[in-house]
């Protein structure tokens, strides 16, 4: 099959498109062939070394935590799920900038979905319920999404308005409207952000989720008034502050995709803002990530 590989750690150059062989799925596992693989920051980071933290690359690396495809093999142990089906999900550590992945987690795609929209989901949305879970948001409160308009912060929003919390997004300046269209009061990020805030939300803010960085913490503790209920997904400066820094995938369920994958196919939330390109255009996927161009990318075999 083709695959994008590394098998060193560097910049974007080192991502080719090689021959690789077929994987098999283990016990509890599905190979799908793939019709859509997302892109993520923890495939940069992983790519340029930053995450071994000077560790050699054991061996040649295909990068891909989520994809979207047809089951063309099943698992030991594998049921409900039969060769021929759409699923989407998350792979088993890596592999989805191919042909073939084998997939670790997943649930089926509905036909509403298309496989872009599908393969954009899993990592995103499993950060946005995991952090949400963390925070617990009640009806009636108010909670500050910094990076509303990006992928993770885009499906924080519609899940939380669609319950009744009321929900002030941060964005850039040309993204406040797409804020507002996901149902959330909008003003810009950067310097000033505690006062527009306070001037949206004059009874306070009751958590805040940051999925941006930007720097937002400090802003981020004086409307709370300390660090309770407040979390990132994006700063490391959180290590400092003593803010909890949401790392380590906890979410990673069928049941969590399913209602995720649900909630799209019935229109109650849109899925992340994504575009397509093929595995050979993956080395530009990642640099106009680096460049953090707007909107999901993935990538199609």
């Amino acid at each position: 099959m083709r695959a994008v590989s590394f098998s060193d750690y560097g910049d974007p150059s080192v991502l080719t498109v090689v021959e690789s062989e077929v994987p098999e799925p283990g016990p509890g596992q599905v190979r799908v062939a793939v019709r859509a693989a997302g892109v993520n920051p923890f495939d940069v980071k992983a790519r340029s070394g930053l995450i071994a933290q000077g560790r050699p690359l054991p061996a040649p690396r295909v990068p891909g935590l989520e994809a979207a495809g047809v089951v063309d093999a099943v698992g030991e142990g594998v049921t409900g799920t039969a060769v021929g089906d759409a699923v989407a999900g998350w792979t088993a550590g890596g592999g989805g900038y191919a042909e073939y992945a084998v997939l670790s987690t997943f649930a089926a795609k509905p036909e509403a979905l298309t496989w872009q929209d599908a393969a954009a989901l899993p990592v995103a949305g499993e950060a946005a319920v995991r952090a949400l879970r963390v925070l617990d948001p009640r009806r009636g409160e108010t909670l500050l999404v910094n990076g509303a308009s990006g992928s993770v912060g885009g499906i924080a929003v519609q899940l939380m308005v669609e319950v009744g919390i009321t929900v002030i997004g941060t964005a850039g300046g040309a993204n406040l409207d797409r804020v507002r269209a996901l149902g959330a009061l909008a003003t810009p990020y950067g310097e000033g952000l505690a006062q527009r805030v306070r001037a949206l939300a004059p009874r306070g803010v009751d958590a805040v989720l940051d999925a941006a960085g930007h720097g937002a913490l400090p802003d981020a503790i004086a409307l709370r008034g300390g660090t309770d209920r407040v979390v990132t997904l994006a700063d490391p400066a959180a290590f400092d502050l003593g803010v909890p820094f949401l790392s380590k995938p906890e979410d990673q369920t069928a049941q969590t995709l399913e209602t995720l994958l649900g909630a799209v196919a019935e229109g109650r939330i849109t899925p992340p803002a994504s575009r397509a390109m093929g595995l050979e255009e993956a080395a530009q996927a990642h640099r106009e990530w680096e460049r953090k161009s707007s909107g999901k990318i993935v990538l199609v075999p």
